[in-house]
Order: C-alpha cells, then sequence, then structure tokens
C-alpha cells in the first residue's frame, strides 16, 4: 500500500482552509490543518509534508514569519512553500515572498484547477523521493549485512536484481514526470527539484552497477539523501 503525502494548510480563517480542502481533496493525500503561524510549526515538528500552502496575511506570526522559521529549520527547509494572499502591493510585496523561501506566490481568487496542478508536482515529486530513499536503504542493508539484507534469504544477485528492478521503476516515473513538467512550462522550483531528484536516481543507479559480478570489489559510494 503506498503512502499518502502529507500537506499542510495554513490559514487563520476556517472558509479558506474548507475550501483549499474541497480543491485538493481530489489529489487523494492526507490534508493537515493549520490556523496560525505557530500552529503550522508545531505539526512541522512531528510530520514530513510535500508541500506547504500559507497564507500571507495572518494575526500574530505572518506567513513571512511563519516561512523564515520553516527555512531556518534543518528538518524543514526543503519544504516547498506557496504562498496564499488576497492582497497585491506589486513586485516588491511578491519579491518578499519569493525572498522568504516560497516556490510560488498566488493571488486570492485563484483558479482552482492551477492551484490543484501546482500542488501535485510538487506531491509527485516528494512522492519520489521517497521511494529513492527507500532503494537506498534496501541497498545500504544489503551491503552491511555482507550480502543478505536482515531476514532476507535471497542471494546476492538475486537482491540486486530486485534493486535494479525497483530503482528501474523509479527512474521511469522520473523521467516521465520530467517530460511533463517541460511540457507544461512548470515553475522553475519544480523543474529543479526535479533534476535534482534525477541527479540522485543517477547515483544510486552507478552504486548498483558497481555492485555487479565483475565490476570491481570496492564498496561504492551511496548517493547523499539530502
Amino acid at each position: 500500500m503506498v503512502q499518502k503525502a502529507k500537506i499542510l494548510l495554513v490559514d487563520d480563517r476556517p472558509e479558506n482552509l474548507l475550501a483549499l480542502e474541497a480543491i485538493l481533496s481530489a489529489l487523494d493525500q492526507t490534508l493537515v490543518r493549520a490556523s496560525s503561524g505557530e500552529e503550522a510549526l508545531k505539526a512541522l515538528l512531528t510530520d514530513d509534508f510535500a508541500v506547504i500552502l500559507l497564507d500571507v496575511q495572518m494575526p500574530g506570526m505572518d506567513g513571512f514569519e511563519t516561512a523564515a522559521h520553516i527555512k531556518r529549520r534543518e528538518r524543514t527547509r526543503d519544504i516547498p512553500i506557496i504562498f496564499l494572499t488576497a492582497i497585491n502591493h506589486g513586485p516588491h510585496h511578491t519579491f518578499r515572498g519569493y525572498a522568504a523561501g516560497a516556490v510560488d506566490y498566488i493571488s486570492k481568487p485563484f483558479d482552482p484547477w492551477v492551484l490543484r496542478a501546482k500542488v501535485s508536482v510538487f506531491v509527485e515529486l516528494y512522492m519520489k523521493n521517497c521511494q529513492l530513499r527507500e532503494q537506498a536503504a534496501l541497498l545500504r542493508l544489503q551491503l552491511e549485512g555482507g550480502g543478505k539484507a536482515v531476514g532476507d534469504t535471497k542471494e546476492p544477485a538475486g537482491l540486486l536484481a530486485e534493486l535494479s528492478a525497483r530503482l528501474a521503476a523509479v527512474e521511469e516515473q522520473a523521467e516521465a514526470l520530467s517530460k511533463q513538467l517541460d511540457d507544461d512550462s512548470a515553475d522553475a522550483a519544480a523543474v529543479a527539484t526535479a533534476a535534482h531528484l534525477e541527479r540522485k536516481l543517477t547515483g544510486l543507479r552507478r552504486a548498483l552497477d558497481a555492485l555487479e559480478p565483475g565490476t570491481g570489489s570496492g564498496a561504492p559510494t551511496l548517493p547523499s539523501q539530502n
């Protein structure tokens, strides 16, 4: 069973949160509410999120301040943030949003289809990264176990073949996602994230290839998960 991604919705107005849930329910992911910046930061202490939809105008800690706290934390600094705002003070206001670490800045009222499409891209990227981490973890188990993963009765060659097949499936999905981003003229941040994912996939593929018989006895260097 594929685990669902979590999407954090941050807005001080319940009706806005309800509207976001209605728009994003079609993605069939886990939607988590936060009615303030402080509540959002608490949620981020324990859960991993694929993307954050963050309202700019909130009492107390506003969206800009909340984003600054998120980007200062090592655990959360790489989570994409999409700012939502009902006001537009011109280029300076927009620039402040990007400077705070946002990957996108959408003014209300927004097109539901556009918002859903943007969020779905980051959910896809998050899921591919999760799959990549799982493949890397399996490979590390195989290496540290001296040829067999803990509790696994498969021979090394069989385990390598299974890992290679699983990685190939992720590579195929990542390639399709990259083509989709090119076709849709997606945001630069999404394209950059997809490129980063492809580089990590390439590193993992090289590590697996290095384990094949006849390719040398040295242990391969696994790709960084950062």
